[in-house]
């Protein structure tokens, strides 16, 4: 997670934000300290044998925060600037977008410390087997699931996958979610992010009032999420694409952008920049320009309170995490302009990841257009469930995001009581 204001401690905002909701529903101080906990925490430090033959010493977390509604589930993360604090934070984040999208799991969240792009493809499949294997007394199909995040990807889920089974005796598929098909992962889990994304946001499209065959469409970050989400809105909704960006800058075309010919040349040449015929922008350009869908599909604290004033947007999809600050959301609330929270709008991944779990738990895989019509149907009745409660409590979809998913842990909190 990339640390824009050194002072601010992501624990501390996911407590806040917990305090927040538990003001607004009354919640009592018991069950409120419930939830601003995590349940188990775990900090390993093991040696790793470097390429050089000499050894050094990781510290890796993996932090399981509510497990009241199932077994928890979350990612890894491979950064330097991974802290246990931040860890904490994307676990209790992940709690509310599993109960958001109401399937059976709590949250958690894992990461090392460490500089991936510094080190090689055996040093990492080192690293990680030896996590794997330290962690290996606290996760299982049965109580926590991790999953690919930030510079890992499905072979080092299979790593695990490998390293778990070996210790087990069997093959364990299910330990893990985000593993290659050929090892039991599910059709469908690279597009879901995206795809959930584009579902939520052709829902919201019909309470808002925008027709979304011919609407423009801005997306900031044309990687998996953001060119998938607005690949799908342009072929099967009739959406057109103005404008999109990566990190190096943007293009904008006000008569439209083929997405799949951007796709084409992002291959070619690393970047979006310099596709014929558009005009380059930067990526603060594309969020304030005149388009009727807005995809923030990048870094984080992207919207701001500076900016939020200059967003025209009627319809903003978080695909990213934490786009949006929360004094934007004030801003953009008051401008009636409708924000689909990080929590439901990038909420396809985790669900496909539950497919993933509950297929390999059954040893029976579905086809891709099931999949996809599962996840439809779960996307869709989350944006409603959503969408009623901020109907209903007046409020902007973020709070009734989260309302909605503290109120759902709370309910299985209470009523399973606490032992003993």
């Amino acid at each position: 997670m990339p640390k824009t204001e050194s002072s601010v401690n992501p624990f501390e905002t996911a407590k806040q934000q917990i305090d927040i909701v538990a003001d607004l529903i009354g919640l009592n101080g018991g069950i409120r300290q419930v939830l601003k906990h995590p349940k188990r925490e775990l900090t390993v430090n093991f040696p790793v044998r470097m390429d050089d033959g000499e050894y050094r010493v990781f510290t890796g977390h993996r932090v399981q925060y509510n497990m009241v509604r199932g077994p928890t589930k979350g990612g890894i993360r491979y950064h330097p600037q991974v802290t246990l604090d931040e860890v904490r934070a994307l676990a209790a984040w992940m709690t509310w977008k599993c109960a958001v999208v109401n399937i059976p799991y709590g949250g958690a969240k894992g990461g090392i410390v460490c500089d991936p792009k510094k080190m090689s493809r055996d040093e990492l499949e080192r690293m990680t087997r030896r996590y794997a294997s330290e962690i290996s007394l606290i996760i299982g199909p049965e109580i926590d699931i991790p999953a690919p995040d930030v510079y890992t990807d499905s072979q080092t889920m299979a790593w695990i996958m490998d390293t778990y089974s070996m210790q087990r005796g069997f093959s364990v598929p299910g330990v893990v979610t985000g593993k290659p098909i050929s090892l039991g992962g599910s059709e469908g889990r690279g597009e879901a992010t995206g795809r959930g994304c584009a579902y939520v946001t052709r829902e919201a499209a019909k309470d808002v009032g925008v027709r979304v065959k011919g609407a423009t469409v801005a997306v900031q970050g044309f990687g998996n999420a953001g060119s998938i989400a607005s690949t799908l809105l342009h072929d099967e909704q009739g959406a057109t694409i103005v404008a999109a960006s990566d990190s190096r800058g943007g293009v904008f075309k006000s008569d439209g952008i083929n997405p799949h010919a951007l796709e084409e040349h992002k291959k070619k040449t690393g970047s979006v920049v310099g596709f014929p015929g558009t005009k380059q922008i930067s990526n603060e350009e594309l969020l304030e320009s005149n388009v009727d869908i807005l995809i923030p599909a990048a870094l984080e604290n992207q919207i701001t309170g500076k900016n939020a004033n200059k967003i025209s947007a009627k319809i903003v999809a978080e695909a990213a995490n934490g786009p949006t600050l929360p004094e934007a959301d004030k801003v953009l609330f008051e401008k009636k302009v409708t924000v689909l929270p990080d929590i439901l709008a990038n909420a396809g991944g985790v669900t496909v990841s539950y497919f993933e779990w509950a297929q390999d738990i059954q040893g029976y895989f579905w086809a891709l257009s099931e999949v996809r019509q599962r996840l439809e149907q779960v996307m869709v009745r989350s944006y409603q469930d959503v969408h009623k409660v901020a109907v209903e409590r007046k409020v902007h979809n973020r709070t009734a995001a989260y309302v909605l998913a503290i109120q759902r842990v709370v309910e299985a909190t209470k009523t399973r009581g606490f032992y003993p």
